[in-house]
């Protein structure tokens, strides 16, 4: 993967037609896996796979909270570009420093992609006047689904037809084997509150006394206290020998994980989409999920209008405990959801159709104003 720096685009510049894409710096590190990262490499690499040129600025920092070195190289990289150029940048790296993004708006053409408003996650509320200061001054904003377009309007305030969903795609894969059709659970999350890990943990407390498994797969490090709370609470309900945090899975080791797993498990207070989600059901998994915020119309129908997977409150251990009790002392459910995600699995776009959505949006960017 070619990654511009500030010399080369000084000295070369951005041709015409070129798209810049800036990203976080840590979007291709495997210790810190994400579902915004994964969009946005993907992304790149099916708008290069169509013909289209993009070149990357690969931002360091600690976004969105950056150091002044951080901000400083975000503020340089910009100046840099002439007049113009098309600049999509991931929201991560854009909303929090309105003192860098909006001015350069004057210039430059940007659009500026939300993975998840920044009030949405734990800690960060007192952003969310600077991100909507960003995304009133960026040419168009893009959600990753319909109804992250329609949040973002109505919380901000924002003007429609400025806002796109461009939803992700989904790679092919081969059907799960899973364990046995039942006990094999999967939770594929950042171990952070948003993700509700501790929800789900109290959750299969009520179901201890039945035969199963859970691995959580997901990064360990950006939430090293609640980490340490959910080892409490898992040594609490001794489920430790059940429950196992895997930490960040990558490549091979996390297609075994999905192709052990009889089911998909997650436990979201907010997701605008949840990519884990249609990852499951490309090898056929079921799904047991929140019904929150995007996951209901991520998970999706079959054909026949069959959902393939449950979906209860968030934030509601019996429920959510419940539905795992149904799963894994039912055949019939099991085998009626296991049917509706082998025929939904082929309904999932491919990231060739996001590449396609994206380019109209920043195509149009382009010729606005000329």
């Amino acid at each position: 993967m070619h990654e511009v720096n500030e010399h080369e685009v000084r000295g070369h510049g951005v041709r015409g037609h070129e798209i810049c894409f800036v990203v976080p710096g840590d979007i291709d590190d495997a210790d810190v896996p994400s579902g915004g990262n994964r969009y946005d490499r993907r992304l790149r690499e099916a708008l290069e796979a169509s013909g289209r040129t993009v070149r990357e600025l690969a931002m360091p920092g600690a976004w969105p909270r950056p150091g002044d070195a951080a901000r400083r190289g975000l503020a340089r990289s910009l100046a840099a570009l002439p007049g113009g150029t098309v600049v999509l940048l991931d929201g991560l790296v854009a909303c929090g420093v309105p003192e860098i993004i909006v001015p350069e708006a004057e210039r430059l053409k940007l659009a500026v992609l939300v993975h998840l408003p920044l009030a949405d996650e734990p800690g960060q509320a007192d952003l969310d006047a600077g991100e909507r200061k960003v995304l009133e001054a960026a040419g168009a904003v893009v959600a990753t689904s319909p109804w992250a377009k329609e949040h973002l309007i109505s919380h901000h305030g924002l003007e429609p037809s400025r806002v796109h969903a461009v939803t992700p795609g989904t790679d092919p894969a081969s059907l799960a084997s899973g364990t046995d059709g039942a006990t094999g659970l999967l939770s594929v999350a950042s171990v952070t509150p948003r993700k509700g890990h501790d929800v789900l943990v109290e959750a299969l407390a009520t179901v201890a006394h039945l035969p199963w498994r859970c691995e959580f797969a997901g990064p360990l490090s950006r939430d090293p206290e609640y980490v340490a709370r959910l080892h409490r609470l898992i040594g609490r309900h001794r489920l430790g020998d059940r429950v196992h945090l895997e930490g960040p899975l990558a490549g091979k080791r996390l297609d075994d994980a999905y192709a052990a797993a009889d089911l998909l498990v997650l436990a979201s207070r907010a997701e605008t989409y949840g990519m884990v989600v249609t990852e499951a059901l490309a090898r056929g998994i079921p799904v047991l999920a929140t019904s929150v915020d995007g996951v209901p119309d991520t998970l999706g129908w079959d054909p026949s209008g069959a959902v393939p997977g449950l979906l209860v409150p968030p934030d509601d251990p019996a429920a959510m405990g419940g539905a795992l009790r149904r799963w894994l002392v039912e055949p019939e459910l099991r085998s009626r959801l296991r049917a509706a995600a082998r025929l939904r699995r082929g309904m999932l776009p491919g990231w060739d159709d996001t590449a396609r959505r994206m380019a109209l949006v920043l195509s149009r960017l382009r010729r606005e104003n000329r």
